[in-house]
């Protein structure tokens, strides 16, 4: 699994941070270490942050997320102190937004490049007013099964966050590649892994969103995110 460092000016605003990334995750989550405050109780120390890495050395990797512009200055100087010699990525996403969206993608069993994709292109989960802000189409290698639904958002709120991730976590743990469109608002096809494309469809309650997938298990991963959207989450109340 790829661990996360987190770097940042304030260690209670790193903390937050992880903690706030947490509520994401449902079960075991990715190993992360904080490397936060200097030793007057705000800026960043190299050596420390070069101690963080290490400490994850067990990790198939690891992504760095910063706050500050000299916070990357600090980690790019930890990688010439560090001991450890798995790879590491600095990402350029933005810590909170990064921080969740590489927490999700890791807790599923992303690559270093997916994880560090998803934590550099964070910021895409705000941007909602272009065409397509969602990705691509579905990888179409002339193999494996095919397996489509139709389904209706029932929780108010739709994709926020929390269903998001969970949904992200769910299409993770399956071979097949995953897409989900959202029809009413004519946006996607979104890639089902990543907590950032998810959240740019901007799907609210109500909407009709599209599940596609093509691999080795598509039908059973069709059928278990239209399981997980028409139970509202665990969102909607009871009775």
């Amino acid at each position: 699994m790829i661990g996360l460092v987190i770097v940042s000016h304030s260690e209670p605003l790193a903390r937050a941070t992880v903690d706030l990334a947490m509520q994401m995750v449902h079960g075991d989550p990715p190993p992360v270490r904080l490397a936060a405050g200097a030793a007057d109780g705000f800026g960043t120390d190299a050596v420390a942050i070069a101690d963080a890495i290490d400490a994850l050395a067990d990790a198939d990797g690891v992504v760095v997320l910063t706050d500050l512009g000299s916070a990357v200055i600090s980690a790019e100087f930890a990688l010439d102190l560090r001991s450890s010699g798995h790879p590491v990525r600095i990402s350029d996403g933005p810590l909170v937004e990064g921080t969740t969206a590489a927490l999700v993608r890791a807790a599923g069993g992303g690559t270093l490049d997916e994880v560090a994709a998803e934590a550099d292109g964070a910021l895409g989960a705000k941007r909602r007013g272009d065409a397509e802000p969602a990705g691509s189409e579905p990888d179409d290698d002339g193999g494996g099964d095919r397996a489509s639904a139709e389904v209706t958002i029932r929780n108010p709120l739709g994709l926020h966050s929390r269903p998001a991730g969970t949904l992200a976590r769910a299409a993770a743990g399956f071979a097949s590649d995953i897409r989900v469109t959202d029809l009413t608002a004519g946006r996607g096809p979104a890639n089902a892994a990543s907590l950032v494309a998810l959240l740019a469809l901007g799907a609210t309650g109500d909407h009709v969103v599209r599940i596609e997938a093509t691999g080795p298990d598509a039908r059973e991963a069709v059928q278990t995110l239209e399981d997980l959207i028409e139970g509202g989450f665990g969102e909607m109340p009871e009775g």
